[in-house]
């Protein structure tokens, strides 16, 4: 087992994605610094604790801070708190990141990137995509249900596919030997949209249809506007002459039907009268395929119909 690089790490979001990840590097011998909101006290005294498919394990001593400017600087700070709450960005990322340092975006949707780049400069952000069925069940208490798979990708302004980075293989090998499974992606664009072949028919119809994934895949109605969805996604990236191939529909398919029955984030958020996703995952993606000529009637109506009851749920 070789040991750990001297990269420290930063979390900023230590819930349901950022506390699993964050443990699993800190299990697995890396320095990490977590930054805590409602469960700062909580975890000061008692830890993580997370239960997972993979092997429950318990962190009885975190480095947890209630403030960014508290914290090192870090060599790769990860973004993993929802995009609801981008507008912080401004005042924390610039103090907890090193000169030399990457901040990793591990968010849904798109043109998150364009947001961080703006703050820390365009060649200190990669994006990263995760493949994760995770919930935070209580304060510092995280259940993982299934897989946990996390793709990079480095960044450019307008998108441009950079390849594959020495920094991207350096981090990737500190998610690998955290046990955590890591696929290298040259084009951050593509990436982007299709993960959202996945969060866009899922997230939106647990919200509108108040349904779980195994429920909108058991109805043959359902499973084929989750489809027709896909398809519209596939048609919004083609716009941005990214190519989404057949296979890779049938798969999210396929791999939907086997998943654990699933309440989506965007629909534990609405159950919980939190602010939507919206703009990211729906609103961004919509306005970049409509500037490149798609017109995407399905995911316009989701889109309208969200904007709908996020603002009645903020009420």
């Amino acid at each position: 087992m070789e040991s750990f690089s001297d990269r420290t790490y930063a979390i900023l979001g230590t819930g349901a994605l950022g506390g699993f990840y964050g443990s699993r590097l800190q299990k697995a011998g890396a320095d990490v610094h977590f930054l805590l909101h409602s469960d700062y006290e909580h975890v000061n005294k008692h830890g993580l604790v997370i239960e997972s498919k993979d092997g429950d394990f318990t962190l009885p001593d975190v480095r947890a801070y209630d403030d960014v400017q508290k914290m090192p600087p870090c060599d790769v700070v990860i973004v993993a708190f929802k995009t609801t709450h981008n507008h912080l960005l401004p005042k924390l990322l610039p103090s907890v990141v090193k000169d030399d340092g990457v901040v990793l975006v591990l968010q849904n949707g798109l043109g998150v990137e364009d947001e961080v780049a703006e703050i820390v400069g365009d060649k200190r952000v990669m994006g990263g995509l995760c493949f994760l069925c995770s919930n935070k069940v209580g304060p510092g208490h995280i259940r993982h249900l299934d897989y946990g798979e996390v793709k990079f990708a480095e960044y450019a302004i307008g998108y441009n596919s950079q390849g594959i980075t020495t920094r991207m293989c350096q981090i990737a090998a500190d998610f690998d030997r955290a046990g955590i499974p890591i696929k290298l992606a040259a084009d951050l664009l593509l990436a982007r949209w299709q993960k959202l072949v996945w969060n866009i028919p899922y997230n939106g119809l647990s919200v509108v249809l108040d349904a779980r994934t195994d429920e909108l895949m058991g109805n043959t109605h359902t499973r084929a506007l989750v489809e027709e969805l896909m398809w519209e996604v596939a048609a919004g990236a083609k716009s941005c002459d990214r190519i989404i191939a057949d296979s890779f529909i049938e798969m999210m398919l396929d791999w939907t039907v086997k998943m654990k029955p699933y309440r989506t984030s965007m629909k534990i958020d609405y159950d919980e009268k939190r602010p939507l996703e919206v703009e990211t995952m729906f609103g961004n993606p919509l306005r970049l395929a409509q500037q490149k000529g798609a017109n995407l009637p399905k995911i316009t109506m989701l889109y309208q119909q969200l904007k709908f009851l996020d603002a009645r749920n903020s009420h």
